[in-house]
C-alpha cells in the first residue's frame, strides 16, 4: 500500500534523479535529496509497488552491502514533444531513453490561441509518429512554452508575448486531447535540461540563455532546475538594461532586455531602418549576408545581453554561461556577450567561466522534454 505521507514533491525528484542516471541507488538517492535513509526507503517502496522502478542487480561496494540497483522501467513506445514559438512550432519523438528520433518545424500563429495552436501540434505529432515510429504506442506528451509556466502545474502566468495564453491550462488542455501524461514548462528551462543531459551532466553550475524572438533564461545548480516558488524564475528577458533607448516592452515597462537584445527587437529596428526584414531568421540571414547594419546591432545586442548577465555572474559564480535559441547561432552575437562578461564581470568570477554557444543546439527543449515526460510517463501505476 503507498505511503500517504510522502509528498509528490519528493516522489517526481526522486524519479528524475533516477531518469537522468544522477541516481542509481538508495545511497545515491540519500545524498542528493538530502533526506533520511527511511525516507528513501519509503520512496522506493512505493515506486516498486507502483511498477514505476524496478531493482536490477547489484552495484559496487563501496565498503559495506553492496547495493541493489535502481531503473526506471522502460516501456515500449514514444513521447511526443513539441517547442512552441511565436511563428514556428518544434515538434519531435523521443524514445524513452532519451533519444530524439526525429524532429520537424511547422508553421503557427502563438496569437490564435490554444485551440488552434494545439490542433496544429497534434496533426504533427500523428504525421511523425506514422512517418518514424508506426505502432507504437504514444506514452507521453512535453510541450515547452515562450513564457512563463507555472510547474508542475502547467498553467501559463502573464506571458507578454502569447495574447489569450493568460491563465490557460495547457497540461490539462492537451491531457484532454491525447489521454496521455503531459508535462509543460517553460522553453528555456527545457532547453537547459536538454543542454545539461547533452553536456554529459558534468559541466557544473551553468546559467543557461535562450535568446531567440524573445529571451529566456535558468540556472542549472547540482545538476537541477532552479525554479523559484511558483516554478517562474529565469525571466531575464525583463531585466532592465543601461543604454536600452527605454524602448517600450510588452510587458509595459521601458528598458527591458527584450527591447534591444531579443530577435524580435533587431528586426523591429532593422525595419524601422528601412531593411527587409520581418523575423528572427530574417536578422539571422541578413547577419549571415554580411549586411552592416545588422550586423552592428546584433553585435550591440548581444554586448547588452552581457551587461544583464554580468551581475548574475558575479552573485551566482557559476562555472559556464551558454547562450542558446536562434541567436546563438551568429558568432558576433555570443562573442559580444562574452566580450561584455569579461569586462564587466570580477575576474575572479570569469577566470575559470566557459562562455559558449548552446552544445544541443535547436533541439535543446525537446531533448529537455523527453527527460521530464519520461518521468511522469514512468510514474504511471503498471
Amino acid at each position: 500500500m503507498s505511503d500517504p505521507s510522502i509528498s509528490a514533491t519528493l516522489r517526481d525528484q526522486t524519479l528524475n534523479l533516477l531518469a537522468t542516471g544522477e541516481a542509481t541507488s538508495r545511497a545515491d538517492l540519500v545524498e542528493a535529496l538530502r533526506v533520511a535513509p527511511s525516507t528513501v526507503t519509503g520512496v522506493v517502496r512505493r515506486l516498486l509497488e507502483e511498477g514505476a522502478i524496478s531493482e536490477e542487480g547489484v552495484g559496487r561496494s563501496t565498503g559495506g552491502r553492496r547495493p541493489r540497483i535502481l531503473r526506471l522501467r522502460e516501456p515500449e513506445g514514444v513521447f511526443a514533444v513539441a517547442e512552441l514559438g511565436a511563428r514556428h512550432a518544434r515538434v519531435g519523438l523521443c524514445t524513452p531513453d532519451g533519444r530524439l528520433l526525429a524532429a520537424e518545424e511547422v508553421g503557427i500563429d502563438i496569437a490564435a490561441g490554444p485551440a488552434e495552436v494545439f490542433e496544429v501540434v497534434g496533426t504533427a505529432f500523428t504525421r511523425i509518429r506514422t512517418a518514424t515510429a508506426p505502432g507504437q504506442a504514444l506514452l507521453g506528451i512535453g510541450a515547452a512554452m515562450p513564457g512563463p509556466v507555472e510547474f508542475p502545474r502547467g498553467r501559463l502566468i502573464g506571458p507578454a508575448r502569447m495574447p489569450g495564453w493568460s491563465g490557460v491550462d495547457a497540461q490539462a488542455e492537451l491531457g484532454a486531447r491525447f489521454d496521455v501524461p503531459v508535462v509543460v514548462d517553460n522553453d528555456a528551462k527545457a532547453a537547459a535540461i536538454g543542454e545539461y543531459v547533452t553536456r554529459g551532466r558534468d559541466g557544473g553550475d551553468m546559467i543557461y540563455v535562450k535568446a531567440g524572438t524573445g529571451i529566456g533564461g535558468c540556472l542549472v545548480s547540482g545538476g537541477q532546475i532552479y525554479r523559484g516558488g511558483r516554478g517562474l524564475s529565469g525571466d531575464v528577458t525583463h531585466v532592465r538594461v543601461a543604454d536600452s533607448g527605454e524602448r517600450q516592452c510588452s510587458c509595459g515597462s521601458r528598458g527591458c532586455l527584450e527591447t534591444v537584445a531579443s530577435g524580435a527587437a533587431l528586426a523591429a529596428q532593422l525595419t524601422e531602418q528601412g531593411q527587409p526584414i520581418a523575423t528572427t531568421r530574417d536578422v539571422i540571414g541578413a547577419v549571415v549576408d554580411a549586411e552592416p547594419a545588422a550586423v552592428t546591432l546584433v553585435r550591440r545586442a548581444g554586448g547588452l545581453l552581457g551587461v544583464a548577465l554580468s551581475g548574475l555572474v558575479n552573485f551566482l559564480n557559476p562555472d559556464a554561461v551558454v547562450i542558446g535559441g536562434a541567436l546563438s547561432s551568429l558568432d558576433v552575437y555570443v562573442a559580444a556577450a562574452r566580450g561584455m562578461l569579461y569586462e564587466r564581470c570580477l575576474p575572479s568570477m570569469t577566470q575559470s567561466l566557459s562562455i559558449e554557444a548552446s552544445a544541443a543546439g535547436p533541439d535543446a527543449a525537446l531533448v529537455g522534454l523527453g527527460h521530464l515526460v519520461r518521468a511522469v510517463a514512468d510514474a504511471r501505476p503498471a
